[in-house]
């Protein structure tokens, strides 16, 4: 049986269990936007769906997850790369996010959070006017002006 030993990611885990650092773990994930909404897509295989926890206050997401393994008591293991412990990512949303509409979705070791823009803060076209538009616009809107006065003094 072969097996991938790195012994500087090996030091790496023991440094930082010495430290009381590793409790909490990253996990990976990736962000896009796709229309109207983001999308987060977090990397939590073998993680009980029930321990998964997403709040959102004010501006931050975040999300925590655990994983636990089986009993192995009286297991002589051969090599062990997957760890139990707790999951923690923390995200700033920033302005134009509507934290009442987020959802999620666990499914086949990956958590997809759907992450909706607000209505205000969707991207929209601003018409560009020529000066000769905006000439005609003023002479339209006095004369409209005139016609209203005109209408006011006959009633």
């Amino acid at each position: 049986m072969a097996m991938k030993f790195d012994p500087f990611q090996e030091l790496d885990r023991m440094t930082q269990a010495l430290r009381g650092e590793g409790t909490l773990r990253g996990m990976p994930m990736d962000l896009y936007r796709q229309g109207d909404q983001y999308i987060l897509a977090a990397d939590l295989p073998g993680i009980d769906p029930g321990s998964i926890d997403i709040d959102v206050d004010g501006q931050l997401l975040t999300i925590r997850a655990q994983r636990t393994l089986q009993n192995t008591d009286g297991v002589k293991w051969l090599t062990r790369e997957r760890e139990s412990g707790s999951f923690l990512r923390q995200l700033n949303l920033g302005q134009g996010i509507d934290t009442e509409k987020i959802s999620a979705q666990y499914e086949n070791g990956v958590l997809s959070v759907i992450i909706p823009v607000i209505e205000r803060a969707k991207p929209r076209k601003i018409a560009v006017q020529t000066s000769s538009e905006s000439t005609a616009i003023k002479g339209e809107t006095a004369a409209e002006g005139k016609d209203d006065a005109r209408e006011a003094v006959q009633a």
